[in-house]
């Protein structure tokens, strides 16, 4: 694996944890050990580490050249992790939103779609989609993709990003 999946696969690792970590604070608030105001920090994770820093590394640079060498791709299941991505901006939205009017069962059963859902896509771009593109370009582009990743990091705010990283452990 190169250095540009690794990247990602780290960054899945991080959301796949953040994923268990918001699920058992929902069962400590269904419980009445929590509060749901709690999930709002969880809210920025997926919007800011999952959404801002992952999913743009994603759709601005690694996808756009995965479709260049493949144009088959862009219609196929390139299309569709963008459409994931805006399916869960949306979804996000919708648990935001019963959070803030305090409708925890509703809210939870948001998350548990969310949930389920982007597990899912993570499973499909570790099993297919990232080895898709390492057969589709030669190591000096993927390491070329790789030094993107890292600048985007650094413009979106490394330190931002590892905070986050810190957080989630």
């Amino acid at each position: 694996m190169n250095q540009a999946i690794e990247l990602l696969d780290k960054e899945h690792k991080f959301i796949l944890t953040a994923i268990e970590k918001a699920d058992a604070l929902f069962n400590s608030v269904i419980s009445g050990d929590s509060d749901i105001s709690g999930m709002k920090k969880f809210i920025e994770f997926f919007r800011n580490y999952t959404d801002k820093y992952h999913h743009q590394k994603e759709e601005e640079i690694l996808f756009p050249e995965m479709s260049k060498r493949n144009e088959l791709l862009e219609d196929g299941v390139i299309k569709e992790m963008f459409e994931n991505h805006e399916d869960f901006r949306e979804m996000m939205r919708n648990i935001e939103s019963e959070i803030d009017n305090n409708n925890v069962d509703s809210a939870y059963k948001l998350f548990n779609e969310y949930s389920e859902a982007l597990k899912d896509h993570i499973a499909v771009e570790d099993d297919e989609v990232f080895q898709m593109a390492e057969s589709l370009m030669s190591d000096d582009e993927m390491d070329n993709i790789y030094f993107r990743f890292l600048d985007n990091d650094r413009e979106l705010g490394d330190k931002e990003k590892s905070d986050m990283e810190e957080w989630i452990k």
